[in-house]
């Protein structure tokens, strides 16, 4: 009965031992689920929704170029009038904050977006500037192992990181992680006095030429019960855009 039951344990175990993984594992193959792009185009749709479930909607194209020393990205906004014109550029870079501009066709002139400032609203939504940024491993610290918890009926990796830069609005954030496909579910944003202040989450995952692509993202505030959608339609990737497609003269070229 003892060997029995000694063998059980042993067992036990073994299966937890096969289930540990490290945090910064989990983040690393969720990272890689996402890459070999190249680059890509879309049509896009932003919803952005107050406390009383009033919606204004707006439509942009979103092109992107993967790079190894961070990828770069550049928005447009084709409508409504108030915002038409309205441009975004993001350079992401591993090992600092990235570098952005904000077109702003009334004053025709390009605003940079400093460090101190990426906490700040995107054009009203519940998108931080920090959240447009392309998710990178080396931008977080990441401790212990990953936790198997059922999210919605479903298991899913707990995984914990800390954002590296000083000016980030968040102290930490906590994701849920499909174990088999290691794509993101759902993320939830800690502000700096370490209370919930946002959750992302994600859906209608595609894969386009064998890459996985989101297709929806929401973005919930919990402290003003707002919520802003993110849609993608139409999305091309390996189309063949080149460094020079993402210049900061394109900001204020007139061509949307």
């Amino acid at each position: 009965m003892f060997f029995m039951v000694k063998k059980l344990i042993v067992l036990g175990m073994l299966s937890i031992n096969v289930l540990a993984i490290s945090n910064l594992d989990v983040a690393k193959k969720s990272e890689a689920a996402m890459s070999g792009f190249k680059d890509s185009s879309s049509e896009m749709t932003m919803t952005l929704i107050n406390a009383s479930a009033q919606k204004r909607e707006r439509k942009m194209k979103m092109i992107v170029l993967e790079n190894d020393s961070g990828d770069k990205s550049l928005m447009t906004f084709l409508s409504p009038a108030d915002v038409k014109g309205t441009k975004f550029l993001n350079y992401e870079h591993v090992n600092k904050d990235d570098d952005q501009w904000l077109y702003l066709p009334a004053l025709k002139r390009v605003k940079r977006i400093a460090s101190k400032s990426k906490s700040g609203s995107f054009m009203g939504s519940e998108f931080s500037y920090e959240d447009l940024s392309s998710f990178s491993i080396d931008k977080f610290i990441f401790k212990g192992d990953a936790k198997l918890v059922t999210l919605d009926g479903k298991k899913m990796y707990e995984v914990q990181r800390k954002p590296k830069s000083k000016y980030s609005g968040y102290t930490k954030q906590v994701s849920w992680v499909d174990p088999k496909t290691f794509l993101i579910k759902k993320v939830d944003y800690y502000d700096r006095k370490h209370e919930l202040l946002k959750t992302a989450l994600f859906e209608n995952y595609k894969k386009i030429s064998g890459v996985w692509r989101v297709g929806k993202m929401t973005m919930i505030n919990h402290q003003n019960d707002k919520k802003t959608l993110l849609v993608w339609k139409n999305e091309k990737i390996k189309t063949g855009l080149k460094p020079r497609d993402f210049h900061k003269r394109v900001l204020k070229n007139n061509r949307l």
